[in-house]
């Protein structure tokens, strides 16, 4: 599988630093309102000087249908998973993007079942010390954004709520663009209001 990388290059002068995104786009729609959203978003953060990286979740192959548990990642020095098939490298890419963003669709309350596989071996990204009770993370610092869209106006706070409590527990920056009576999938293109809060809200990430 290969994923989508847009970058772009300007005056780097002055210390500014090319940030690094990484976009899980989590609908198995190719063409739906997930999708859309994603493309405006992008938009907005080529404001600035980026490397944007896209990776289609919905479409990886995975071996595993989330985190087996075999704790094989804890005795590694290395934070990663040790299931060898398309999640792994998007794991990897985690660990050194500057901004994590996960795009989805609301399915019963929740995120869809595609980025639920690789938020659950996430786990591999973190080092619990049992004995100490201590963790550790290559994902502390960073800043972890979620955008979803339902079709109607309930259940994005609900779908909200892990995303929200796993950035604080890693001492991760948190960002969120919920919109709610998206419409059916496809439809979102012809809302310009959307699009308005979708590239600023780009803008706003990319400045934070």
């Amino acid at each position: 599988m290969s994923f989508l990388v847009l970058q772009k290059n300007g005056n780097v002068g002055n210390g500014y630093m090319v940030k690094k995104i990484l976009i899980l786009s989590a609908s198995p729609k190719k063409d739906g309102n997930t999708t859309t959203l994603v493309d405006w978003f992008c938009e907005g953060v080529q404001i600035k000087d980026v490397n944007i990286e896209i990776v289609p979740a919905a479409f990886l192959k995975y071996k595993s249908n989330g985190c087996t548990s075999c704790r094989v990642c804890q005795k590694l020095k290395e934070y990663e998973c040790v299931i060898d098939d398309e999640a792994k490298p998007a794991l990897k890419k985690m660990a050194v993007a500057d901004i994590i963003v996960m795009a989805t669709p609301l399915y019963f309350f929740g995120a869809s079942a595609q980025l639920k596989i690789i938020f659950d071996r996430m786990f591999s990204l973190y080092k619990w010390d049992n004995n100490t009770g201590t963790m550790q993370t290559v994902l502390k610092g960073k800043t972890l954004v979620l955008i979803a869209s339902a079709f109607e106006g309930v259940g994005l706070d609900a779908l909200e709520k892990p995303f929200a409590l796993t950035a604080e527990y890693t001492g991760m920056k948190f960002k969120s663009l919920l919109v709610p009576n998206a419409g059916v999938s496809g439809t979102i293109k012809n809302n310009n209001d959307i699009r308005s809060k979708a590239v600023a809200f780009g803008k706003e990430v990319v400045d934070s």
